[in-house]
């Protein structure tokens, strides 16, 4: 479809609700849509996403300042009037022919209510897009902007119902307010939260992004993070059978297993086959993954410690280990340790990790796996972090579904 976001400003101007729009266009774009931006200020970031500027739509013009100025004494003078028509003339062209308009914030604070009075004169013209309004913040329900406010036009547009559009809040909060402040039930108003850039928060490598976007499994929970070489006395096995019963407590349990071959023993070809064969028999070809079949390279430390901060449990159920540098790698990555109860594994573990024989029984281990990670109050919003409130979680949840629901606006786009 073609969709049209507009807003004050885009980034590089520094702003929340700047950079969720950016965030929303690219993931739209990325979803195969024609976005385009209509703003003031700010800087395209890609030729994929056409930046459409018109500047009276800004919220600091010298005019838009003039008009608000007034507009905060109680005023409506001509030169509100004529700042609406002009508002208007310049949005008219941007619009024609467009499916979908989401404004963000334009419809509910009143930075430039000439900008919303045209908007509100276009919106009932026929053939007029789609209308999205995306409410961050409210004026009318907010103590610090009730000196801007005064009853009557243009101000109650701010309250008005926009009937036939798509109202969207950020919160239940937000939707609350907005449906006592205009008389629309609750159930009519979208509740679509922000999300976060998993990517740019960790930091991550470009290989591992890679890796991530090809593996599938970043929107899992619990992720068990296994980095080892795959070798006998790691005893993976193991750690595919605990999976196979975790996942009948945790449905959505995930194991990532980073290392590639044992360098030195060649019966390691034949304890990988295996390996992919009892991952097969268990139904865990989704789940368990060997980043070995993803990857033919070497995987730097940067990479590892990637998936480090990804994981929400280290799971090493080796019969023997020299040292046990991951559980100094999951401590520093403040990753909850369930291993092998074996020196020096314990020596290094204390009483700060969870044991279990390596040599016991799958379903008590994932037992006790699913035990201590519901009982951690972290790892449980950590969990609901990462697959609930990643953007792209919340455009496959919310905002693609909004985009083809069946509205009708006044225009009768």
């Amino acid at each position: 479809m073609k969709v049209t976001l507009m807003h004050y400003s885009i980034p590089p101007i520094v702003g929340g609700v700047e950079s969720v729009l950016a965030h929303h266009a690219r993931l739209m774009a990325d979803d195969g849509h024609d976005v385009h931006i209509i703003a003031a200020r700010g800087e395209p970031w890609t030729e994929a996403i056409p930046l459409q500027r018109a500047p009276l739509v800004d919220s600091r013009h010298d005019e838009v300042l003039a008009v608000k100025a007034e507009l905060d004494r109680g005023e409506v003078t001509p030169r509100f009037e004529a700042l609406r028509k002009a508002i208007a003339a310049e949005l008219a062209p941007l619009l024609r022919r467009r499916d979908i308009l989401i404004a963000h914030n334009i419809c509910s604070l009143a930075k430039n209510l000439a900008l919303t009075a045209a908007l509100a004169e276009l919106y009932q013209t026929p053939g007029f897009p789609r209308l999205i309004l995306w409410h961050h913040d409210l004026a009318w329900t907010t103590p610090r902007y009730r000196s801007e406010l005064h009853d009557g036009y243009p101000w109650d547009l701010l309250r008005w119902q926009w009937p036939g559009a798509t109202h969207v809040v950020v919160s239940q909060l937000r939707r609350r307010e907005l449906s006592e402040l205009i008389g629309v039930p609750q159930e009519e108003i979208a509740v679509v939260p922000n999300g976060v850039d998993l990517a740019a928060f960790y930091k991550w490598e470009p290989e591992t992004l890679d890796l991530l976007k090809r593996i599938g499994v970043a929107h899992r929970a619990p992720i068990l993070l296994l980095p080892v070489r795959l070798t006998p006395r790691k005893n993976i096995e193991f750690a595919l059978q605990t999976l196979a019963a975790l996942r009948r407590r945790m449905p959505d349990a995930a194991l990532i297993v980073t290392g590639p071959l044992g360098a030195h023993n060649p019966a390691n070809v034949r304890y990988q086959e295996e390996l992919v064969v009892l991952r097969s028999r268990l139904g865990l070809q989704d789940a368990a993954i060997f980043l070995a079949e993803w990857s033919d390279v070497f995987l730097p430390d940067s990479v590892i410690a990637d998936f480090y901060r990804l994981a929400d449990a280290l799971f090493l159920p080796s019969f023997e280990e020299g040292f046990g540098i991951p559980l100094i790698e999951a401590a520093l990555s403040r990753t909850p340790i369930f291993c092998s109860r074996i020196e020096p594994l314990t020596e290094l573990g204390l009483d700060d990790v969870f044991y279990f024989d390596p040599q016991g029984d799958p379903e008590a281990t994932a037992e006790q796996v699913a035990h201590a990670l519901g009982d951690s109050a972290v790892y449980r919003f950590a969990s609901r972090a990462r697959t609930s409130f990643t953007w792209e979680q919340v455009y496959r949840r919310h905002i693609a579904p909004l985009l083809v629901a069946h509205q009708h606006p006044i225009g009768g786009a």
